[in-house]
């Protein structure tokens, strides 16, 4: 990640973190940057890739582009 990213991954960390538990990166285990679409990858998979969630996923504008959630019902 260069520097503009940077940036826009602690505004988003930010507002985030206003939200409280309604965060959509509560949970987080790892965050990916994906290039091509320009977004932030919110992980919530533990350890040895045991997900229960799908991750959240926000443009680097802050848009929110897949809330993520429950795998399983």
């Amino acid at each position: 990640m260069g520097k503009e990213e940077i940036e826009a991954l602690i505004r988003i960390l930010e507002a985030e973190n206003t939200r409280g538990l309604s965060s959509l990166v509560l949970g987080t285990w790892s965050i990916k940057y994906d290039k091509t679409v320009k977004a932030f990858s919110f992980d919530k998979c533990e350890n040895d890739g045991y997900c229960e969630e799908r991750p959240s996923v926000i443009s680097k504008s802050g848009e929110i582009i897949d809330k993520g959630g429950p795998l399983f019902d």
